[in-house]
């Protein structure tokens, strides 16, 4: 019976049905498979695999996986599965928060990066990291805001910004400049706000790290990441492309949101991100005609939260009608009602942040 020829070809299609552990994607795409050799005559083969995790079940996974894959080849011979394990730059201290100088970025210029992240759409993602940005600036930092979110970018609505980006002379994207927030969306290459963007797997991993590693963004305290909802392909990119220094992690208190909420502290913690800690958005309503508060999506499921994941309560915000109205008409509200007890919360929140990242005030 004959076999098809041991090629690298055939060896790296084959590895692309090993998904990395808890992801969709596979270990090919990311670009973990670094190293092929086929030998055709005596079918023997050699694969190497590099790992950035402190995870040992992930390596485990990957090499479980990977080996059944391998022996599935018809006419395989021996098999030399090489795991190079390596500890990724953003590995988290042990005994709490983020020391100032114990990491750098791997995006020159930018001393911190952190990712406003949740497990499920619709639960004000982009408003707390829009907000969380100002928030930042506010405090003396210099900030930039990256919308990560390629098929559903808002970042250029809520800062009323619609120039398209440019290129410097070393074909680096020049971010815009809205509010002293350095900015780069999915918005700024599409040609309307009615365009969308139709992009397959590839596509969305070139550009999301050409949004990460080639945007100019110049010198900056913090670099704020605004993900897409969900635990998916997006999100794998941006922890295998640059070193996080952790993330902060939106709810609502509803019992349906805390458990996406869960699902995306699992995924920080399985690519060894630290949770800066919770925000509890749409968090009560208070009627403005009588003062009266309404906990429209239940009370105390953020403090629970928190508490289950070893985390920070970083803030409680509530639904409020002109936090939405800011971010309709490009105006958030931490810069359009500086009085307000929504930019308060928004500025303890920031305050949470900068002490977890060990950032100076």
């Amino acid at each position: 019976m004959s076999h098809p020829a041991l090629t690298e070809e055939l060896v790296r299609e084959t590895l692309r049905g090993v998904k990395y552990p808890g992801f969709s994607r596979d270990i090919v795409s990311f670009g973990l498979v670094r190293e092929i050799q086929a030998d055709a005559a005596s079918g023997n083969l050699m694969v190497r695999i590099v790992v950035a995790t402190n995870d040992p079940r992930v390596p485990q996974g990957i090499k479980d996986g990977a080996t059944a894959a391998l022996e599935g080849i018809p006419g395989v011979g021996e098999i030399d599965l090489r795991i190079d394990i390596q500890n990724p730059p953003n590995a988290q201290a042990s005994g709490g928060g983020v020391q100032a100088g114990e990491r750098q970025s791997e995006i020159p210029g930018v001393k911190h990066i952190v990712a406003v992240a949740s497990g499920k759409g619709g639960v004000g993602k982009s408003t707390v990291a829009a907000n969380l940005a100002l928030a930042l600036a506010a405090t003396g930092a210099k900030v930039g805001l990256c919308d990560c979110d390629l098929y559903g970018p808002s970042v250029a609505l809520m800062f009323g910004v619609r120039a398209p980006v440019v290129a410097d002379d070393d074909e680096r994207i020049i971010p815009n400049d809205a509010h002293g927030i350095k900015l780069m969306s999915m918005a700024f290459l599409l040609s309307s706000d009615e365009a969308p963007a139709v992009l397959r797997g590839p596509m969305v991993t070139r550009l999301t790290q050409q949004f990460l590693r080639q945007v100019n963004w110049g010198e900056l305290d913090v670099l704020v990441l605004d993900l897409p909802p969900g635990t998916g392909d997006i999100q794998l990119t941006i922890v295998q492309t640059v070193a996080l220094d952790g993330a902060v992690l939106v709810t609502t208190p509803q019992e349906m949101a805390l458990i996406d909420a869960r699902k995306g502290a699992s995924m920080f913690a399985k690519t060894n991100v630290p949770l800066l800690g919770l925000v509890e958005n749409m968090s009560y309503f208070v009627c403005p005609d009588t003062g009266k508060r309404y906990d429209i999506f239940g009370a105390g499921g953020g403090e629970r939260e928190a508490a289950r994941l070893r985390t920070k309560l970083l803030g409680q915000v509530p639904l409020d009608i002109a936090t939405r109205e800011g971010g309709d008409r490009g105006l958030p509200i931490v810069l359009g009602d500086r009085q307000s007890p929504i930019t308060a919360e928004f500025m303890k929140i920031a305050q949470g942040v900068r002490k977890e990242l060990g950032m100076d005030f």
